[in-house]
């Protein structure tokens, strides 16, 4: 084993060595080059149907690498795979699978490690098995903490997502979110950002993505150059930001910014949205709009902004292509190609492979993309220097180091680093401090016996009974926005002395629920809610009201974005933010999250709420 490392080692110096145009005695090939563009793609293998043929749709997820796919890795070189929470089931087959994927990339000519990448943002955006790892309330949460604790979070949390990826074989995490939040409208950043203060989100997603690293884990920064001032989701559309440079300078690009200049940004994903303000530039859609080029293929973003002016050196990441906000207006190839053409050196998911008829997909791009560098369309240099760029990155995190252990030896770190007693109470902790009291005492009346509940569905119910305990001082009853109606609700709660109300706002993007695969169930499950979206503000409006003006203690929990606290400040008697909404089932079926344990700790008396508004919510006069 000690002999295949360094072997390891001495090709992946000599592929540094070569793609560095030192090696004067060795012309650049063809070959070469394919190899220099393939490590600049990352694939996912979400779903991987071995019998299917090509006309068949393919939902069954990639739990253990197959021959074929192995193969593909060895063949080609590839220079990175995502996973999602589909490929991941349990510490255990999650280790095999990373080995397996890191075995195969040894195979290969060149030898270069994978990167093995994942969505471990926390809060509403994990892929871990929530039962297994350590989730946290995510960034809204850490920011809603600064006040009293400064970085204290971000730097714990970091540190605990990277050493329970790191011990699972990943190296690359997407996260964390650093766009500013500025518009309370933003349907998928909102709680995924530290909060609106540019200093306060400078300052938050350094210090995590630092101490993520000290963990052997890259971080990648995202979403350039920010995404916080959208009122559109670049996963089902183009956003557009039309603030002036100045402003821009001083909000969406600071955080950015700030961890360049401290030498900790590594890897930064770019964001599927048009700046006008950076370049106007336009492209023919697909369908033959004319249209303003996104982030993605700016050359003048990614190249002049990004790389000249704001001294980035490390690694540019797409975000994922199969979006659409990129899906909708180029082929498949003219996305990889005009992202590369724009100083993109990796293409997140450029094509789906879910049948052994995908395979050949891979081969057939990469001989477009050497066409494309040969006749000069790509830059040769650039493609080369982008390589070197990616190869540096993998040698700094000593990546070639990564099935040093034996898989039993491996296996036996996980199990002591996942979820272990530390990590938890990190997770506890930052779930109590974080919970912010936005209007009243936030504690139940002394005199209240008899709690209705309404939550958006049934594991929540459940959450929130198992956070109030055994306590009989109280006699309460659930329902849910699923199963149950506005007059069931009335009838339950007409008998309270208190109304207990979980909103969430806005809805679940695709990527908190896994990734665009998702989006057509997503828009099933929205229609056939018993409670549609349209509806639900204006009846939990009145619900509260009712509740209020028969003078019982009316209480609304924000369970995810706080600015909808402004809706229904007028209607209850107190209002507390939670920012998250995570639970899992553990072996026993019972549902339990640390939001929900935090927020009825505090509501019981035996908490208090310290945390700090990171955003503004406006209040009615």
């Amino acid at each position: 084993m000690a002999k295949i490392r360094s072997l390891i080692v001495v090709f992946f110096g000599i592929f540094l060595f070569l793609i560095a145009g030192c090696q004067t005695s060795k012309k650049i090939t063809e070959s070469d080059i394919r190899v220099a563009l393939a490590q600049k793609l990352m694939l996912d293998v979400r779903y991987y149907c071995p019998t299917n043929n090509k006309n068949q749709t393919c939902t069954q997820p990639l739990t253990k690498l197959t021959g074929d796919l192995a193969n593909m890795i060895s063949n080609t070189n590839l220079g990175g795979i995502i996973l999602f929470s589909d490929n991941l089931i349990s510490p255990e087959q999650i280790t095999h699978l990373t080995y397996d994927l890191q075995n195969a990339a040894q195979n290969s000519s060149s030898q270069i490690p994978l990167f093995i990448s994942v969505d471990q943002e926390g809060g509403r955006v994990v892929r871990l098995p929530r039962e297994h790892a350590t989730s946290f309330s995510g960034n809204m949460a850490i920011g809603a903490t600064f006040a009293k604790h400064q970085d204290k979070f971000a730097k714990e949390v970091g540190q605990v997502l990277g050493a329970e990826l790191s011990v699972l074989g990943f190296n690359v995490n997407h996260a964390p979110t650093v766009d500013v939040n500025v518009n309370a409208q933003n349907p998928v950043i909102n709680v995924r950002s530290f909060g609106e203060n540019v200093d306060l989100v400078s300052k938050l997603g350094t210090s995590m993505a630092e101490a993520m690293q000290q963990q052997n884990v890259i971080s990648t920064l995202k979403h350039f150059p920010g995404h916080g001032d959208t009122n559109v989701d670049s996963h089902t559309g183009l956003p557009l930001v039309s603030h002036g440079i100045e402003r821009i300078t001083k909000v969406e690009l600071a955080p950015f910014q700030y961890a360049i200049d401290k030498g900790i940004a590594k890897m930064i994903m770019t964001a599927h949205i048009q700046y006008p303000s950076l370049d106007n530039s336009k492209f023919v859609s697909k369908s033959g709009e004319s249209m303003t080029l996104p982030a993605t293929m700016s050359r003048k973003i990614l190249t002049d902004l990004l790389r000249k002016k704001m001294k980035f050196d490390g690694v540019v990441i797409t975000d994922a292509l199969d979006m659409k906000g990129i899906s909708d207006y180029f082929s498949e190839e003219e996305a990889v190609i005009n992202t590369f053409a724009a100083g993109a050196d990796i293409a997140l998911m450029p094509f789906k492979i879910r049948t052994p008829h995908d395979l050949s997909k891979l081969d057939v791009l990469l001989d477009k993309l050497v066409a494309a560098t040969m006749n000069g369309r790509l830059d040769k240099q650039e493609v080369i220097t982008s390589a070197k760029r990616i190869a540096k990155l993998k040698q700094e995190f000593n990546l070639s180091n990564s099935n040093k252990d034996a898989i039993d030896k491996k296996l036996i770190k996980v199990n002591k680093v996942l979820a272990n007693k530390a990590h938890k109470k990190i997770e506890t902790e930052l779930a109590l401090e974080s919970v912010t009291l936005i209007k009243g005492s936030g504690t139940l009346n002394p005199t209240a016996k008899r709690i209705h509940i309404l939550m958006p569905d049934e594991n929540k119910c459940k959450a929130t009974l198992h956070g109030f305990g055994q306590n009989h001082q109280y006699q309460i009853s659930c329902s849910d926005f699923i199963t149950g109606t506005f007059q069931q609700v009335w009838q339950d709660s007409k008998n309270a002395d208190v109304l207990i109300v979980g909103s969430i706002f806005p809805s679940q993007s695709p990527v908190e629920m896994g990734g665009m695969d998702d989006w057509p169930e997503i828009r099933k499950k929205l229609k056939s809610q018993t409670w549609p979206k349209s509806n639900r503000v204006g009846d939990i409006k009145k619900l509260l009201a009712r509740a209020k003006a028969a003078g019982k203690q009316s209480v609304l929990i924000s369970l995810r974005a706080p600015y909808e606290a402004s809706q229904f400040y007028d209607v209850t008697t107190d209002i507390l933010a939670t920012y998250s909404y995570n639970q899992s089932t553990n072996k026993e079926n019972d549902v339990s999250g640390v939001a929900f344990e935090a927020v009825t700790q505090i509501l019981m008396g035996k908490r208090e709420a310290s945390g700090k508004l990171p955003v503004t919510v406006i209040k009615p006069q």
